[in-house]
């Protein structure tokens, strides 16, 4: 995982919501904004797929940016964006591998017809003739 912390840049604004006399005075939400494009830890095929993964989270001007109001401190929200910038660029990275198209063995295939088969008998077996 790679740590393009030191690119973050933060912005602090007044949490909303009740809380009283501390909400209103104190600022203590954080926006974590970081640039995608001109980023220096990652090669431009890794900010196409980052780009690619969070285009919904990425605004017109190539800016992610994540919000957080949890926590009473400016110190511990800015945590936790950081934390949930980086875990969601490492998951934006991750490729999954192809899947490879297999064939039932002709084990496989026999096995199933003879269930059928057996199955099919039992309701047969079940019927009732004159």
């Amino acid at each position: 995982m790679k740590d393009f912390s030191t690119e973050i840049s933060y912005k602090t604004s007044r949490s909303s919501g009740a809380g009283g006399q501390n909400v209103n005075k104190v600022e203590t939400a954080v926006t974590g904004i970081w640039n995608v494009m001109e980023s220096q830890f990652f090669s431009f095929d890794e900010k196409m797929r980052i780009s690619e993964k969070l285009k919904n989270r990425i605004n017109s001007e190539g800016l992610l940016q994540m919000t957080s109001s949890e926590s009473r401190t400016q110190l511990q929200n800015k945590k936790i964006v950081t934390e949930k910038m980086l875990e969601l660029v490492e998951k934006s990275l991750f490729v999954p591998k192809k899947r490879v198209a297999t064939k039932p063995s002709k084990g496989q295939v026999q096995k199933r017809i003879d269930n059928k088969k057996k199955l099919s008998e039992k309701k047969e077996n079940r019927k009732f003739r004159f």
